[in-house]
């Protein structure tokens, strides 16, 4: 059996909103899929809409996985990422968006991260994001100009998390906009693990659902050939 490979497309923001919210991606949110991924033979490369280093925060090294994973060469190829719009993602299997705010700056309206997910959606690849990740989705659209989420299963960050945590660093209210494209959304309470698989699209809602996104983007490319 051939390794599958998954492109993870992570932000280049350090800094958000008008009080200066030191950000990045979310240090669980690619150390615990990671982990799940690696685990499952799965090889995992690493973009950014700028290239080359990925900030991060919420890195708690009494995790044994995130401090495994901050001292990898994953890690370390993470902070050389490859410029988005440099790479094709259909060389890969699966794409993946973790959170964090930063995806809320550059994630959130990238247009070569548009066109990677319509790509990657369009080619028969794997589409997975979670907690703020699924910013990615906003924005685009098929052909006929229906909205990419319409219709879909999702989560995200709930409303109710983002009102305890950030609300005055965000622009806009990621469950909100994501209902108004059309998506069926359904999350549980603030911090728990809650993952949804719609065919091909893999959605995590919060920090503790990584694991669980991992373990379902692995299992979902098991069955590819």
């Amino acid at each position: 059996m051939r390794v599958k490979h998954v492109l993870c497309i992570a932000t280049n923001t350090a800094v958000i909103g008008n009080f200066e919210r030191t950000t990045g991606f979310f240090f669980p949110e690619i150390a615990h899929p990671f982990e799940e991924l690696e685990g499952a033979g799965v090889a995992v490369e690493f973009a950014s809409p700028l290239g080359g280093i990925v900030p991060h925060d919420g890195y708690d090294g009494s995790d044994p996985v995130q401090k495994k994973f901050l001292e990898s060469a994953a890690f370390r190829r993470l902070q050389c990422s490859r410029k988005l719009s440099e790479v094709d993602v259909l060389d890969y299997d699966a794409i993946f968006f973790p959170g964090g705010l930063g995806p809320m700056v550059d994630i959130s309206k990238d247009r070569y991260v548009k066109r990677a997910v319509l790509r990657a959606w369009n080619g028969g690849k794997i589409v997975s994001a979670v907690c703020h990740g699924p910013v990615a989705f906003l924005g685009v659209r098929f052909e006929d100009g229906t909205p990419f989420v319409k219709g879909r299963k999702l989560t995200s960050f709930s409303k109710a998390e983002e009102d305890g945590y950030a609300a005055r660093d965000v622009d806009f209210d990621l469950e909100g906009v994501l209902r108004e494209a059309g998506a069926e959304y359904t999350c549980v309470d603030p911090w728990q693990p809650h993952l949804i698989v719609d065919g091909r699209l893999i959605t995590g809602q919060n920090p503790a659902s990584g694991t669980i996104v991992g373990k379902a983007i692995a299992d979902a490319l098991a069955k590819v050939d």
